[in-house]
């Protein structure tokens, strides 16, 4: 046989591993539950391990080698397609779940009795920055007034000691406490504990999860397999984990949030009810004259009778 008449050419072997980690990876993604979330989180971190490996092949074959044969123009194609992911930063996405096909949803009260600014909430990016990550599909950030003062003071913030009340009845499985209050807008990304002081609820109706994070050092007053009733104070609100601001964080997911890791789980709609406002109210904001001015949704409980 011809030396030129190879069967294999081994200079296709780096495009045919970012074809397949491209394939594999789109496939994981169609499967959904916990495969989808992995492959999401994880799917910047293969690509860009094939794409390195790739673009080190393509500098060689074109620059070294002077090659500018087809496998060496096609693999340096694939591995732009490959760090695509990466811009993500730069213009992100959100997570690939629908609204309408994703359950169980639940529909509760809010986690407060007080007038709530939603800054963050609903089901696009454009009302919501928490769509990008799985377990957080559809989470709320909740403000009270006044917000957004730039102070670096706990108390300049109307949030701040608010009490939080357990949106449904359900089974305590987490009850953190310990973590301190960040100093608003310094010192306020806690990558250790993210979540700082929160209490996570197992609901009676659909046996899914409601996560209540940021709460007040020594505020949580309940713990791991207590019983709560809708409506019961468990904590104050306050300004632990990865928080730029005192503020509400609550979002629903499938998975025990003891069990898996923040960011890997799989986030489900969240709704309320008795409130004065939309079921899914939507947060969002704009910049006016180089001020914060939020232009989301403001809902408060409505007492029954």
């Amino acid at each position: 046989m011809s030396p030129n008449k190879r069967i294999f050419n081994a200079s296709y072997i780096p495009l045919a591993l970012i074809v397949l980690t491209i394939f594999i990876l789109v496939i994981m993604l169609l499967l959904g539950g916990m495969v989808k979330v992995i492959a999401w989180n994880l799917s910047a971190l293969f690509l860009s391990v094939v794409a390195i490996n790739g673009l080190v092949f393509t500098i060689w074959r074109w620059i070294v080698q002077k090659r500018l044969d087809m496998p060496g123009k096609l693999t340096g194609a694939a591995v732009l397609l490959a760090f695509s992911p990466l811009l993500m930063v730069f213009y992100p996405v959100a997570y690939p779940a629908s609204l309408i096909d994703t359950r169980p949803s639940v529909t509760v009260r809010l986690p407060a009795d007080v007038p709530l600014q939603v800054i963050w909430g609903g089901d696009t990016l454009a009302v919501n920055q928490h769509v990008m990550v799985p377990d957080q599909r559809w989470a709320y950030d909740l403000l009270v007034e006044p917000y957004l003062t730039g102070s670096p003071e706990l108390t300049d913030y109307g949030c701040y000691g608010v009490p939080v009340v357990a949106p449904a009845a359900g089974e305590v499985i987490a009850a953190h406490d310990g973590e301190p209050d960040m100093v608003p807008g310094e010192s306020s990304n806690n990558y250790q504990a993210p979540e700082g002081n929160h209490v996570a609820i197992r609901l009676d109706e659909t046996g899914t999860y409601l996560v209540i994070a940021h709460l007040k050092p020594g505020s949580v007053t309940v713990s791991v397999g207590q019983r709560v009733t809708e409506g019961q104070v468990f904590g104050q609100c306050g300004n632990s984990g990865n928080t730029s601001e005192p503020h509400i964080h609550i979002h629903h997911q499938r998975q025990d949030p003891t069990v898996y890791p923040i960011n890997f789980a799989e986030g489900l709609p969240l709704y309320f009810r008795d409130l004065d406002g939309p079921a899914m109210p939507q947060g969002g904001y704009v910049i006016v004259d180089g001020a914060v001015v939020t232009t989301g949704d403001m809902v408060v409980h409505r007492k029954q009778p």
